[in-house]
Parts: structure tokens; sequence; C-alpha cells
């Protein structure tokens, strides 16, 4: 199983805001890279011009001081006059002619002159120049070769060539504040975005939460849930299909309920209905039944068999009548403070299965009960056993308490048998199931085991049925003081006596399904 991203970190506001504030960051260092782009470029540019513009005029000023043909003592005076009126911009000047080699500041190698740049000025007539980095300052190099001509008169290259070394501080400056200004906007845009965000946020994900709302409305049964819809997105066609998908599953449930109730109200009916013709049916198989052994074989097997249905037929109808009763909602409790222990042995006595079943049954464990439907418990439990299960089946009583103190009793009914099938486990309290498809028709009626559980419920208590070492285990708890439905009604009066309980279950504890 994938682990579950935390609700903050995985969130659709989470995401939108990661997704804004991605998008205002790629938008300003796109924005910002350009614009350093193009204002690095333009800074640059102009003041190539301008120094290549200086440096020119300045040297055709001063170039008739160099005399022709210059000598070294001219063209010191040329480069230290040129260096000295531009001392503000940190001017160095090189004069080469032929092997002659003149600079402003003595023992000054130029390293910044490469040789691609003396050819490029050897070989052209115009200025020429580079960008020199070296380390983190950079400089502008320029080369000027000096040529002779005037008017229509071709120019011709003197051999002489001055060059220039200009540290560019003050533009690198205004790069880095450049650099530095769109540092500082990026975190105010990405502020900003992340506002932008959360509200957008905010209109997108309201609808979104009523929509979980209503679906947690829903599903805890309110089927009359609906959506206001605002607008016409996609939001809202989403509130609109909630509200069409709402409305026909509120259809549908009505619809089966009403046919469940239905069923339910014509099982009462029937069961109802069927009792007084069952009580006459009975009346007559027991007179029968005293008569069998002076009838001849083949009408005595026909009075066994009527007889034998009519009993099953009884149990049936008894057993639906019961659970129409808690479909009703009409079940109570009759509660009563019996001994626990005693109730369990006079159930197993009333039906003879004191030599089948092994008991362990201490003394004195009382409890608040309904002393007819423990008997019922306890019946149906040990009969399903007997029938589905193997020798030797046991019944065991304790006590425990619960975490906040509150006593407690566990009644534990196993068998040797083959046990439960795992893919009946999860079905094995349901009304007519049957584990065994080849049980389809027994003295099982499907319901035992369904009535068993309702009667645990209806106490406060718990029942769960699994496989243990040697066969199926049915474990009932149940609270020692009133926890069901009618607990309010118990005050400690006299209650209904527990043989009489006893005796008016044997006739229903008899149908189970495992």
């Amino acid at each position: 199983m994938k682990a579950r991203i935390p609700g903050v970190v995985g969130g659709l506001r989470f995401r939108l805001v990661v997704g804004f504030a991605l998008v205002a960051v790629v938008g300003v260092l796109g924005t910002g890279a350009l614009t350093f782009r193009e204002a690095r470029v333009g800074v640059l540019q102009q003041s190539q011009d301008m120094v290549v513009d200086q440096f020119r005029d300045s040297v055709d000023a001063q170039i008739p001081a160099a005399g022709t043909p210059p000598q070294r003592d001219g063209l010191a005076a040329v480069v230290t006059d040129l260096a000295t009126t531009h001392s503000s911009q940190h001017w160095r000047v090189l004069a080469t002619y032929r092997d002659l080699r003149v600079t402003s500041q003595p023992g000054d190698s130029f390293p910044e002159v490469t040789a691609a740049l003396r050819r490029s000025v050897d070989t052209r007539s115009v200025a020429v120049f580079q960008r020199v980095r070296s380390g983190s300052a950079s400089a502008l190099v320029v080369g000027l070769p000096v040529t002779y001509g005037y008017g229509t008169v071709a120019q011709s290259s003197s051999g002489l060539a001055f060059y220039l070394v200009v540290p560019q501080t003050a533009e690198q400056r205004y790069v880095s504040a450049l650099v530095t200004a769109i540092e500082r906007a990026a975190v105010p845009a990405v502020c900003l975005a992340v506002l932008l965000a959360l509200l957008v946020a905010r209109g997108v994900l309201r609808p979104v939460r009523a929509l979980r709302g209503a679906t947690r409305r829903m599903a805890s049964g309110h089927l009359d849930t609906r959506l206001t819809v605002q607008g016409s997105d996609e939001l809202a066609d989403l509130s609109r299909t909630f509200n069409e998908t709402a409305a026909a599953l509120e259809r549908s449930v009505t619809e089966l309920r009403q046919m469940e109730a239905q069923a339910r109200r014509f099982v009462a009916d029937v069961s109802h209905e069927l009792r007084t013709p069952l009580a006459a049916m009975s009346a007559v198989t027991e007179v029968l039944d005293d008569e069998v052994a002076h009838l001849e074989r083949g009408t005595a097997e026909a009075v066994q068999l009527i007889s034998g249905e009519t009993g099953r037929l009884v149990t049936l109808v008894n057993d639906l009548m019961e659970i129409s009763r808690f479909d009703a909602g009409a079940a109570e409790l009759a509660l009563d403070e019996i001994d626990l222990a005693e109730s369990v042995r006079r159930s197993l006595a009333a039906r003879g299965w004191q030599e089948q079943v092994g008991a362990e049954l201490p003394q004195a464990l009382r409890a608040v009960v309904d002393p007819r439907r423990l008997d019922v418990v306890v019946a149906n439990l040990v009969g399903n056993a007997l029938r589905h299960g193997a020798a030797p089946v046991t019944v065991t009583l304790t006590a425990y308490q619960e975490a906040g103190g509150e006593p407690w009793a566990r009644l534990v009914v196993a068998d040797s048998g083959p046990g439960i099938a795992p893919e009946a486990l999860p079905h094995i309290f349901e009304r007519f199931y049957k584990a065994s498809s080849a049980r389809t028709r027994s003295a099982s009626s499907g319901l035992g085991l369904a009535i068993t559980a309702e009667n645990v419920a209806l106490h406060g208590g718990r029942l769960r049925a699994e496989n243990g070492p040697g066969g199926a285990v049915f474990t009932v708890e149940l609270p020692c003081r009133p926890g069901g439905r009618n607990a309010d009604d118990w005050d400690g009066a006299d209650g209904v006596d527990d043989g009489e309980d006893a005796e008016d279950a044997d006739g229903r504890g008899k149908a189970g399904a495992r």
C-alpha cells in the first residue's frame, strides 16, 4: 500500500500556491535575465563607443607631437599626456612604432593587449577593441592604427599604433546594481504570487469544500443533501452533477427502502397469519404422535414426517416473527439480575445436552440480562455447534473488565469440527445464510445466528465467530450492568423467572446456521 501524502502538503491549496510561486519565480528570473542582458549590452556598448571616440579624438589632437617619423621622446610625451588628461578614467596608453614601444607607466607590460588584437590592428585601418576579463575585473582594450591621408587621397598605414586599456569598474558596478535590483524584485514578486495563489485557492476550494461536506453528509445517511450552484464554470457543472446524482440516489434508496419495508411487512403478516393454523396443526400432530405406536408402518412414517415438518414450520414462523420484531424496533429487554452460570446450566439441561457439552462455569457470576434472550443465545450457539461441528463441544464462561473498569462476561462456545470456511465468516450472521449449499434444506432455518446477533446487540454486547485450533469458536461478550437499548428501564425490580424463560425458549433455540 502506498503511503498517503499528508493533507496539507498533498492538498489542492498547497499545489496551487506552489504552482503560482513557481510561475512567479520563472517569470521573474526570465524577465530579469532578459532585462539584465539588454541593459548590460546597452551599458557596455555606450561605454565602448564613448571611449573609442574619446581615444580617437585625443590621439588626433596629440599625434603631431610625436614627430615624423615618430621618436621615443615624442611618443612618450603623447602617451603621458593622454594618460594624464584622462587620469580620472584610469587610462593606460601604449604606443608602438616598428621596434619602438612606449608606455604611459614605466614597466607596464600591457598583458591585456593580445597577439590577436595586434594582428587586427596591423591589418586594419580602423579602431579595433575587445573586452578582457581578469578575475572579477574587466577592461576595455582599444587598438587604434595611425594612418595618413587627406581628402580624396587614399589612406595608408604609418606603422604607428596606439593601444588603450580602460578598466570598466563603473560599468561593472552598474551591472552589479542591476543584478541586485532584480534579486530584490524577485522576493516581492514571489510573495505577491503566493498571496494571489491563496486568494485564488480560496475561491477554487470553497465549492470543493462544500462538495466534500455534502458527500460526508450523504455518507452519514442524509440523502436529501444538495449543493448551491453558482456560476457556469467547471466547478458549477460538478455541483450540478452532484445534485443530479444525489437526487437519483435518493430516489433509488427510497424505492429500495419501501420495497424492503413492504417485504418485511409481508413476512410479518404472513407469519402472524400462519400462527393460528399452525397451532391447530401442532395440536393435531401431537395427538397423532401419541397414536403412532398403534398405526400401520406406512401411516406411522407419514405421521412422523408431517409432525417433523410441522415442527420445523413452527420454528421458522417463530423465528420470522422474532426477526420482524427486531426490524420494527419492537424487541425489548425484560431485564433481571441473574446468575449467568446457573442460567447456562438450565439452558443445557432443558434440552438434554448435559452429556454432550462440556461446561466450565464459575460460581456467583451475576449480571443484569434478559433471561429468555440469554437462553435463546445459548441454545442457538450450542445447538449450532452440535449440528454442524463435532464433539467435544465446550461452553466456557468467564468474567473480565473493560478498559474503563466496567465488569463484562464472556461466553465461548467451541466445537471440534472442520470449522467455518474463510469465505463464509463475513456472512455467518446474515439472515438465511448457510455456509454449505448442500444444506439448503435442513432442520436449520438460517435465522438462528442472525437472531443470536440481534439479541446480543440488544444487550449492548458483542458477538464474533472465528476458527480456533480445533474448530469453530463463537464468542459472546455482555456487560454485567445494563448497557443495551432498554437499559434505562431497569431499576432493580423483580424480573421474569429464569426457569419460565428457559421453557419458553426451548422451541426457538433449535434454529441456527453455519
